[in-house]
């Protein structure tokens, strides 16, 4: 029997990712498949602070910033299946590959995230992943890249 999908509130996400407002770009993690896959909600909103230079009058999400919450979302991912809670993980971009950029992201959509690891292994440092941003259905971005995992010593 396959065990339940596993969940991450923002709570959680807090617990296990050191990113706080406003660089905190991921409200929830949902459908957490080991470290195998999940999938990252994030509810854009006019109250960011990127939206005051990106840009007056047509507000957009920076492109950057959807890669972010893809690696945030992947962040939480491992950090879950490893019970990483309270331990003060870090992680860093390494690469990012293959990124592509598809639609606007602006106030008032829903950006989801769906991540899957292509590499790394629990105890691994070095962990490669494949995302997919979307907005209603509509690809906003795609993007491979790989991160260290800063785990502490238990």
């Amino acid at each position: 029997m396959n065990e339940p999908l596993r969940s991450a509130d923002i709570h959680l996400i807090q617990r296990l990712i050191p990113h706080r407002y406003p660089f905190l770009l991921v409200d929830r993690v949902v459908d957490i498949d080991g470290h195998q896959s999940a999938r990252g909600i994030k509810n854009v909103t006019m109250n960011e602070p990127h939206f005051q230079g990106h840009f007056p009058g047509k507000p957009i999400m920076p492109g950057v910033t959807i890669v972010e919450a893809m690696a945030q979302t992947a962040a939480v991912m491992v950090g879950t299946s490893l019970g990483m809670e309270d331990r003060n993980m870090l992680v860093y971009f390494m690469s990012i590959d293959r990124c592509k950029f598809r639609r606007m992201v602006i106030p008032g959509d829903v950006l989801e995230m769906q991540l899957r690891t292509l590499r790394g292994k629990p105890g691994g440092k070095v962990w490669k992943f494949a995302g997919i941003a979307e907005v209603e259905g509509e690809m906003a971005a795609e993007a491979e890249f790989t991160a260290m995992m800063d785990l502490p010593e238990t």
